[in-house]
């Protein structure tokens, strides 16, 4: 094998290595075929070897016609005495012996690097299926996670391996449930698959109070807020806090710090009964005779829309009856499954709440969940003002298709979800509360939030805006790796991130139970005999 080889360094930039070889045939044959991703080791005159990972190819052709291959590569770390250090740049000047990597070598980069208990694997090395490529549990999960890439990239099945893998991750010496507490939120309805004893929550059993949303939340979802309409706005808030101090049960002392934003109760309808009032009112006028009130008539469209909220069938979840018999505790115990289904999964099933009120959904919940965090680290640390682990039930936020509920846009519509996850993304770490983030246009998610995540799979990503908004967040020295992202194969990534050692092409292992997110094969239903169909159930359906 010594003799076949013939390569040395040529060239040492602060980022990378140039590698002259002479037959690369005969240097792929000394291991297997290399590309893009694959290791070599650098040897050192000091008993070090220079790990490095090949960023890129070309071919050099001299006066003689002879073909030299260039290989341009990032250094990513030492193994000096057996054990690998991160950083390359002791390397000494050229030319230096050049040969792709050993197994060992490679396996030790990964093995070695986090301690036992901490190591958390999901995915296997690219360019060698045999070597197992783990993660710091710890630094993954307490890190916000983004999983970028396009259609059919094996984002939802990536997405389902690391859940099933943190859902089945146990020290010895117990049996049942672990710890992990995760929320999905599933906007296409594919995770029940993949979680068969997850607590399954749709919009035929979700239950939300209404009473529990924030003023902006509120606004949003009882006010045109485009129209910019003071006096509505000025009738809502007073009627709201008037309404909740009506069915509070305290002292006058505590009613009187009752606000806009308090989380306690009020009846919708009453609101509704006030605006009518006043958009009827009539007041006395000169002798004797009656005149229209300061607000007659001006709030018919206030009036008009909260009558259509109210009697809109498909926000019974939020605006039913239920959801005034609810409690605040029944509302937090269904949404981390502490109620009779104890699970380590919750799916918030979106696919049917309606879109003008999906991103009201995803931050009345988000915000629900990061207040759990928040005032569990503060009844803790009032119990012992020592606690380092300020939240011993911590709590993993999945956002699938992120964009669509927290877009890059500054439309008052997305208001409430934006500030409700960009607050998770700057302090959830703090309360227990992390997030793992998966979209398929990372350039549409605001930059607030995605700029907040320590840990990336970049998978495949065909279009240029999201390749470019990917690279700007991810680390200059890995441009050739970046560049790899629109022909990868399904299920092969980009690791990068503060829990892996060193940035990898990995291929994330198959799952047990797959996400049911599959292309429908269109060609090869169509081949098949005419279908008949129950309009009269799709009907049902559609007018519940």
């Amino acid at each position: 094998m010594e003799e076949n080889i013939n390569a040395e360094v040529i060239g040492v930039f602060p980022d990378k290595i140039k590698i002259s070889v002479d037959d690369l045939e005969n240097f792929s044959l000394a291991n297997e075929s290399l590309k893009v991703g694959s290791y070599l080791r650098v040897l050192d005159n000091e008993n070090a070897v220079l790990i490095a990972i090949i960023e890129n190819f070309s071919i050099e052709v001299k006066e003689d016609e002879k073909k030299k291959y260039i290989i341009e590569a990032t250094p990513l770390g030492l193994i000096i005495d057996g054990k690998f250090q991160r950083g390359g740049d002791t390397i000494a000047i050229p030319p230096k012996r050049v040969e792709p990597a050993k197994r060992e070598e490679i396996e030790k980069i990964f093995m070695d690097s986090i301690e036992k208990n901490k190591k958390f694997v999901f995915a296997k090395l690219s360019t060698d299926n045999t070597i197992n490529v783990p993660v710091d549990g710890n630094k993954f999960f307490n890190k916000h996670i983004a999983i970028v890439g396009s259609t059919g990239s094996g984002k939802s099945h990536t997405v389902a391996k690391i859940v099933q893998e943190a859902i089945n991750s146990k020290d010895n010496g117990y049996n049942g449930l672990n710890n992990s507490h995760i929320v999905i939120f599933d906007i296409h309805s594919e995770y029940k698959s993949a979680f068969p004893n997850a607590n399954c929550i749709d919009i035929d059993n979700l239950i939300l109070p209404y009473w529990l949303l924030n003023s902006d939340e509120l606004q949003e979802l009882f006010i045109d807020t485009e129209a910019n309409d003071h006096n509505q706005r000025n009738v809502f808030k007073e009627s709201v806090v008037s309404n909740r101090k009506k069915y509070f049960d305290g002292s006058d002392k505590e009613k009187d710090k009752i606000h806009f934003d308090s989380p306690l109760f009020f009846e919708i309808n009453d609101i509704l009964k006030d605006a009518k009032d006043k958009n009827e009112e009539m007041v006395p006028g000169a002798r004797d005779t009656m005149k229209a009130g300061p607000l007659n008539g001006k709030l018919s469209n206030f009036v008009s829309r909260l009558e259509n909220k109210i009697n809109d069938k498909r926000l019974e979840f939020l605006l039913g009856d239920r959801s005034k018999k609810i409690t605040f505790e029944e509302t937090l115990k269904q949404l981390i499954s502490y109620d009779s289904n104890k699970s380590n999964v919750t799916i918030i099933d979106l696919s049917g709440i309606p879109f003008e009120v999906l991103s009201i959904t995803v931050s009345l919940i988000s915000r629900i969940l990061f207040e759990y965090g928040y005032y569990y680290k503060r009844l803790r640390c009032k119990k012992n003002p020592n606690e380092n682990v300020n939240n011993d039930v911590p709590i993993l936020l999945v956002y699938e298709e992120a964009h669509k509920y927290v877009p890059n846009s500054d439309l008052s519509k997305y208001r409430a979800s934006k500030q409700s996850i960009e607050r998770i993304a700057k302090e959830g770490r703090k309360y227990g509360v992390s997030m793992l983030l998966a979209s398929q246009r990372p350039s549409e998610i605001s930059e607030t939030i995605f700029s907040q995540c320590n840990n990336f799979i970049a998978m495949r990503l065909t279009n240029p805006t999201d390749q470019n908004y990917v690279k700007k967040l991810l680390p200059d020295t890995y441009g050739g790796l970046i560049n790899k992202m629109p022909t990868l194969k399904a299920g092969e990534s980009l690791l990068i991130g503060d829990s892996i050692i060193v940035p990898s092409m990995v291929q994330i292992d198959e799952c047990e139970n797959k996400p049911s997110s599959s292309d429908i094969p269109y060609f090869e239903l169509w081949k098949e005999e005419w279908k008949d169909l129950d309009i009269q159930s799709i009907k049902d359906e559609w007018y519940k």
